[in-house]
Parts: C-alpha cells; structure tokens; sequence
C-alpha cells in the first residue's frame, strides 16, 4: 500500500506517482488459466479488500479530490470504501493486474477523465479469456449516483463491473442505482465491457468494441440503454431476468446476437433476492436500434411484454429473430428491414440517413446525461493512444500481470502440431533492435525482425531462447531504468517435461471423511475406483462429477507419477480446491488439508534420477480443482 487514509474529510491527492507496488505472481500460464488467480471483491465491510493493496486506499473520505494520480505495473490502482461526494479525474491507474479503480458503499462521486486500461488478469488469445473478476472500474455494494464519464476502461477483465451487493442479494433491498456510464470507452474487454447487475442504471453514449458481451445486465431493472455503440462483439446487449428496461438509439455492427433476453425456469433458492423480487423477464421496450451485419439482431426466449418497434432497422442478417423457448405478448412494429441475409444497397443506406437523424430517440435524457457528466474544463483526452493496441491480442500476460508494451520482452506466439517448432515473438521499444545470444533445447532458432522459431531437440524438455536488446532507454515491469544503447538480456523458457498420471476417483462417506476419519480415507486408495483416467498433465476443474459413476460431491482423487529427472533444483506447484497432499518418494511436502478456495502451494526440490510424485485429493462440495505444474529453476 502506497498510501492509506482513513476518516479525512476534503483529502486531496494531486500529482502522486503510486507506481511498481506489490502483486502477487500470478499461476496461470499459456494454456491455461489456474484458478487461484480469480479475485473476489464480494466482501469489503471489514476491509477485506486491503489482502490485495493498491497505490491508494481510501475509507470514509467525503469529498476527496485525486487528481493527476499514476499507479501502474501494481494490483489495484485507487479503491474506495465509505467515500462520498468525492472527484477523481485525470488519473492513469493502468496496465495493473487486478483493478483500476474500487468502489464500496461510495455514492454521488463523479469519476472522470482517467485512463483504467489494461486492468487484466485470466487473458491468453485463443486459449481463454475469463478476466478472473479483474476490471477497469469495479462498483460494488450499495454504490449510488455516481458518474463516470469520459474514462478509458479498455482491456480489463470487464471493464465496468458493477454488483448490487451482498445486501441486496440477501434481503432483496437497495441496489447499486442511479450511476450514469456516460461516453466511456470500454472496448477489448475478455469478458463484459460493461455487466451491471440487480440494480438500475444508465448507460448512455458509450463505446464498446470487440467484448464477450457489451453489455451484461443480468436482473437489471428501469434501466436505460441509449445511444451507445456496440461492435465486434459475440453478444451486443444481454439480460437475464430483467425488468422495465429501455433499449433505445444504439448502434450494433458485427455482433454475433444483437440484443438477447431471457430467463431461467428456477432461481437459487438461497437468494433472497430471488425469494422477494420479480425476476421475470419482462417489459423491455427496444426501439431506434440500428443492427448492421449482426448474425442473429434478436435472442429473445420465455419472456414477457418485449416491445420491438418505432425505427429499429435491420441490415443484412442471418435470422431476425430467435426463439428458443416462447415468449408471451411479444410486439413487433414499426421497424425497417433491408438487405435480409444479403449486401444493402448503398444507395439505399444513403437515402435513409436522414431518417436515422430524424428518429434519433430520447434527446431529453441524452441532453441531461450530457449535462450531468459534462466534461472538467481541464480533464484530459483519456483515449487510448496507441492505435496499434486497440485489439485483445495486445493483452499479454506474464507472471505479474499485463504487459505495457514499454519494455523489452519475449513472448510465446504458437506450437505447430507436430510440437516440435515453438514460435515467439519479441517486443520492446520503438527502434530496438534484437538479437539472438544463446538456446538450449533446440537444434537451431533463428528468424527475421521480431518472430523467432526454434526446432526442439528430441526429448528436450527444459527450453530456453536468450535475447540481447539494444536500443532506445526504457523502465521495466519492476520500476528500474535502463539507459539508452546499453545491451540489455532477457529470455524465454519453457519446462515441457510430460509425466505418465494414473488417476483414481473414489466416493467418501461419513466413514471415511477425509478430515475426521484420514486413516480409512487413505485405504480408499487401495479400493476398487469408481472411475480411472490417464493423462500426461494434472489439470482439472470440477463444476460437477468429474467421471461417470463419481458424485458431484465428496469424492476423492488420488494420482502417482513415475519418472526419470536430470539432476538439478525444480519448482513444484499444486493448485488445489479443496484439499490436497503431494508427496514425493513418500514424502510428504505440500499438505493443505482443508475446505478451501482455490489456493498454490510451491516447494522448491533438488531431484535427480527415478522418483515418485502421489497426490491426495478431496472435493468438500461445490467446485473443484487440481493443477500440477512443475518447472527447472537453475
């Protein structure tokens, strides 16, 4: 923590730079996410929050003023808990690993003109994109009348996050509503650029490009959606159980579903939202949307009273309308349709400008938005600058978090098929130049500018590509400066070294509890399995019965390697929920034996010719999972 202030009436923070505080190492890797690197901000009324840290930390502050403020290369940029009234413009909390900027039990604060890009965690291009509840703006518990206008929010996990709160969700009362989203960009989210859930809201003039979702407002009520403009995305607009929304003036190209409203046959009945709460999904009225080459404009099942009408217009499509269950007074009125599953004439298109300008829906609330959020007569363009990064493949991730593209670095671009050619890829400076020093594990790597390939050895399994960079000055991910025209080394390595896991599922009972009966849990390794598996990589994640024959819950999971090591000093790492115990050649090095989350344990080992690895296993209930991963450290 940079800075920690508590019960400061009219703090101000100006000019602070914040920057390469602490984060943790993150365990996910290229091929796949580890789930000990989700985040939960759920809880934060005993400072919960304060396990992660930030550049700053503000409880009950009324009124405070950040301004100019940077926090980069950290975990949380600014979080607020109790904080009303407050401004917090012209920051730049980007390119950290967790959150740009927290909000908690904070109302009437107006956030402004900050630059909250690249706030991600849980992001590899064609693997797996899933922000693990990172976030460009996070806004949760009892948040109200706030506003963020004019921020760039672009590559986080979601780039606006906001949740009614636990209190709602008990009791069914309050909410986080009347916040104003106002002409921000939220593009290149993994996840959601905007999810904002069991409150009300407005969300007006925004910009949101190349999203999972756009917009996720599961259980959303009276609010409005107007004049934003939503593209790339696999789902433009989503809600689930919502309530009297509008959906009004926006602009949807290129998405797969357009709009898509639904709701579940049965809610959870540990909600108490769900208990004291309409949750049908009900009386939306869409009108002057503009759907442009979107697959399927509308999604919308086991709903009621959804008014589509008054100047949507519809261009080249696939199908209109998707019903996959029925819907009940369902109204469809009023609306252009041009080009269906065809190119529209341009001449057309052209003639109907007009129309579009003229039917421009809502001007009275726009106007108000506009006058509520208007821009500070000093706030800075927050716009992302490097036109070259507005794509998700400019999200790289290592170890402690996204990379800025500031600093020289290598990273892994592909595997060939035949998993004998790795390809990677250098980045840096602007006029760097890069070079190849030194490999291991390959027969020759060589490639021109900043792609490289290398061909494997047979039966290589520690890899290592060494680069020499010379070029213009730079910081690094740590805060340390390098000076122009000095040689600088950094590599690329890879531990590939494959183990033969025979795995065994068992059921436990009352009898054989794991935690108060171990010793006859331990003889179900000896028992017949309920299921078996085979594999070359430990890696599972549960949300149900992991084989046939297995219960969703309370089971057991006991793998065994055997294996020849070259000598040398390695790094052994178990993500485990719930517990787990690893042993190698019997003994035993990693044991968190209880009902857990998804937590890593690392023990470093010196191995060296035949050894056996064993691990004990059991799911307490709920979600589960098991990750092994190993690498050379010397």
């Amino acid at each position: 923590m940079a800075i920690f202030a508590e019960g400061v009436d009219s703090l101000r923070l100006l000019d602070c730079d914040l920057s390469y505080n602490w984060r943790p190492r993150l365990r996910s890797i290229w091929e796949r996410e580890d789930f000990s690197d989700w985040l939960s901000f759920h809880q934060n009324d005993k400072d919960e929050w304060l396990r992660y840290g930030a550049g700053i930390y503000l409880k009950n502050c009324p009124h405070a003023l950040v301004r100019g403020c940077t926090v980069t290369q950290g975990m949380n940029g600014l979080l607020l808990t109790g904080c009303n009234d407050g401004l917090f413009y012209n920051n730049s909390f980007h390119f950290n690993s967790g959150l740009g900027l927290g909000m908690y039990r904070s109302s009437r604060n107006r956030v402004m003109h900050n630059r909250l890009d690249f706030n991600v965690r849980g992001y590899s291009h064609h693997f797996y994109q899933r922000g693990q509840d990172s976030a460009g703006i996070l806004v949760y518990e009892q948040c109200n009348e706030n506003v963020f206008a004019h921020n760039s929010a672009t590559h986080s996990g979601d780039g606006f996050f906001l949740w009614a709160g636990q209190t709602t969700m008990d009791t069914g009362e309050g909410g986080c509503n009347d916040n104003l989203l106002y002409k921000n960009d939220f593009s290149y989210a993994p996840t959601n650029g905007v999810e904002v859930t069991f409150s009300r809201n407005k969300i007006i003039g925004n910009y949101i490009d190349g999203c999972t979702y756009g917009i996720w407002g599961g259980y959303c009520f009276e609010s409005k959606i107007i004049s934003n403009s939503i593209i790339n995305c696999r789902t433009g607009i989503a809600i689930e159980h919502g309530q009297d929304n509008q959906i009004i003036g926006n602009g949807l190209d290129w998405d797969t579903v357009g709009i898509q409203l639904w709701s579940r046959v049965s809610q959870p009945s540990d909600w108490g939202y769900a208990n004291k709460r309409d949750t049908r999904s009900r009386d939306c009225q869409i009108s002057q949307n503009h759907f442009r080459e979107v697959r399927n404009p509308l999604k919308i099942s086991a709903s009621h009273k959804i008014t589509v009408n008054n100047g949507n217009q519809f261009k080249k499509f696939e199908k209109l309308l998707v019903v996959e269950k029925p819907n009940e007074n369902f109204h469809f009125a009023d609306n252009l349709v041009i080009g269906d599953k065809g190119w529209y004439d341009a001449e057309v298109f052209k003639a109907l400008n007009p129309i579009i300008k003229e039917k421009m829906l809502e001007p009275i609330l726009f106007d108000e938005a506009a006058h509520k959020a208007e821009k500070m007569p000093d706030g800075m363009n927050a716009a992302l600058k490097e036109e070259i990064l507005r794509n998700r493949l400019s999200i790289l991730m290592n170890e402690w978090g996204p990379y800025n593209h500031q600093y020289p670095a290598v990273f892994l671009l592909d595997k060939f098929t035949n998993d004998s050619i790795i390809t990677v890829r250098t980045y840096g400076p602007k006029g760097g130049i890069f070079r190849i020093i030194n490999y291991k594990g390959f027969s020759d790597a060589k490639g021109p500018g900043f792609s490289y390939s290398g061909e494997k050895l047979p039966n290589a399994t520690d890899l290592l590509l060494e680069f020499e960079y010379t070029g213009p000055a730079f910081t690094d991910q740590f805060g340390n400066y390098h000076p122009a025209d000095v040689p600088y080394r950094f590599s690329f390595r890879r531990f590939e070294k494959k183990l033969d896991w025979q795995v065994r599922w068992h059921n436990y009972d009352e009898a054989t509890d794991p935690l108060t009966h171990y010793a006859e849990f331990k003889k179900l390794k000896n028992a017949l399995p309920k299921a078996t598996k085979t594999t070359d990589d430990l890696w599972f994640a549960w949300w149900g019965k992991p084989a046939e024959g297995v219960a969703e819950d309370k089971f057991a999971t006991f793998a065994e390697a055997e294996f020849d090591m070259e000598p040398g000093e390695y790094a052994i790492e178990l993500t485990s929920d719930d517990g787990a115990r690893l042993y190698l050649d019997g003994k035993l090095l990693i044991d968190r034996w209880n009902v857990h989350e998804p937590a890593t344990d690392e023990v470093r080992v010196r191995l060296g010719g035949h050894h056996k690895l064993e691990i004990e296993h059991f799911d307490g209930g709920g979600f589960a999972t098991l990750d092994f991963k190993w690498k050379k450290v010397d």
